[in-house]
Parts: C-alpha cells; sequence; structure tokens
C-alpha cells in the first residue's frame, strides 16, 4: 500500500471517506474526488493532520472533463496513478409505478455513466504503464433482483458486467489491470438520503437501522483487495451484516 497513488470518487463521505482514511494511514496517497468541496477540503486536512498525505478536487463524475482533470491532478502531483475506486452513486429507490423518472435518469447519469467516465480517463495511463487497479463499487442489487430497485439494481447489474470485462480484456491484452467489484449489503451511509420516495425510505431506514454496519468494513475489503500480490487479482467481494439475509 505505501506510496501507491490512489484515486477516489465519492470520497466526501460514507465507504468513499473511510477508504481514504484507512489507505492513508498505510501509506497511500489519496487523491479525493466528489462535488461537495467543504468536505473533501475537511477530509484532506484530517488525513494530513494525522501524518497522512491526501489532495483533493471537485468532482462531478458524470462529466468526462472533470474524470479527466483529476486524472491530470493525480498524474501532475504525484507521477503516476496505481488505482482507482470508483465509489460515487446514488440509490433513489422506488417502485416502478411511483414513475419518478428524473430519479431512475440520474442513477443511469451517475451509478453507470461515472463509472464509465472514470475509467476512460484513467485506462490510458493504466495502458501505458501495464499495471493498474480498478475497483468500484455495485451492491447486492447487482447480484440478485430487489423490489423497488428496478432501476438501482439494474445500474449496479451493469456495474458488474463491466468491470468482469475489463478484468477479461486486461488478461487477454496483457496490460496487467486488475479489478475488483464490490457489492455491499446494509452499508450505513448517506445513500439512504437519496431516497425521495416515502414508503421505499421508511422501509430501507427501518431495516438498515436494525442491521446496518459501518462504512469502515467495506474499506478493510477495499484495502485487502489492494493488498494482494501483483499477479493475484480478487475479482469480486460481497459484504454485508452477519445478521442480515441479504
Amino acid at each position: 500500500m505505501k506510496d501507491k497513488v490512489i484515486i477516489i470518487t465519492g470520497a466526501s463521505s460514507g465507504i468513499g471517506a473511510a477508504t481514504a482514511r484507512l489507505l492513508a494511514s498505510k501509506g497511500a496517497k489519496v487523491v479525493l474526488g466528489a462535488r461537495r468541496e467543504d468536505k473533501l477540503k475537511a477530509l484532506a486536512e484530517e488525513i494530513r493532520a494525522a501524518g497522512g498525505e491526501a489532495i483533493w478536487q471537485t468532482l462531478d463524475v458524470t462529466k468526462q472533463a472533470e474524470n479527466d482533470a483529476i486524472v491530470k491532478l493525480a498524474t501532475e502531483t504525484y507521477g503516476r496513478i496505481d488505482v482507482i475506486f470508483l465509489n460515487a452513486g446514488i440509490m433513489p429507490s422506488s417502485p416502478l409505478s411511483a414513475l419518478k423518472t428524473d430519479d431512475w435518469h440520474e442513477m443511469v447519469d451517475i451509478n453507470i455513466k461515472g463509472v464509465l467516465n472514470g475509467v476512460a480517463a484513467v485506462l490510458p495511463a493504466f495502458v501505458a504503464q501495464k499495471s493498474g487497479h480498478v475497483i468500484a463499487t455495485s451492491s447486492v442489487a447487482g447480484l440478485k433482483a430487489y423490489p423497488a430497485a428496478a432501476v438501482y439494481g439494474g445500474t449496479k447489474f451493469f456495474v458488474r458486467d463491466f468491470m468482469e470485462i475489463l478484468r477479461m480484456e486486461s488478461a487477454m491484452e496483457g496490460t496487467n489491470i486488475r479489478t475488483a467489484t464490490i457489492y455491499p449489503a446494509a452499508i450505513n451511509t448517506e445513500l439512504l438520503h437519496t431516497i425521495s420516495e416515502p414508503g421505499t425510505a421508511a422501509g430501507m431506514a427501518a431495516l438498515y437501522e436494525q442491521v446496518g454496519i459501518t462504512p469502515d468494513r467495506i474499506a478493510n475489503v477495499v484495502a485487502f483487495a489492494i493488498e494482494q500480490p501483483a499477479d493475484t487479482n480478487v475479482s469480486e467481494l460481497t459484504v454485508g451484516p452477519t445478521v442480515q439475509a441479504w
């Protein structure tokens, strides 16, 4: 982990912030991206105060130019990029009959296009150096179907397929790019705050209050994947509360 340069999207809270803290404590140089400037700045200052190394830049993952810019920042500051953790996402779940079409399109833009934009930004560097690690946050909703999660789950199923093909093509092309797709179950983050349909929001809040675990549990798994030897790829990791029958 020491001195690895790691870009983290969705870094301002939850899984992203917990991962940034952990990886920096292990000696990584973290590059933080998210939309909320105040939270990014505070997190970077916290990491530096604890003896870690962190830089940040505001990032809207739906915009290719901003993904390109944070890759440029990392490269110009540290000379290379070793890992990108594509963690930005939203979960405004609702029954299809609620016709929350704005939410549908926003999920596609962030959960799918955000991953595409991040990979497009970093792939040229990874191919050129013949190494790199792409890690993405999917969901247990990317492994099985759940009512009220048709669109959300669809975006997460996409991440699963896309990441697996990225892994396979890298192996075939000899570029040595590793991938890891993480499928969290009930993790207590701000993700629940993105649910706008009252019935779904209440049900999810009750579930997470009962069984949810903290985002540092996912950070531990991200670190585990990164710390494997370069010749070893841990491609899928499903993580959730022991007491949740997901």
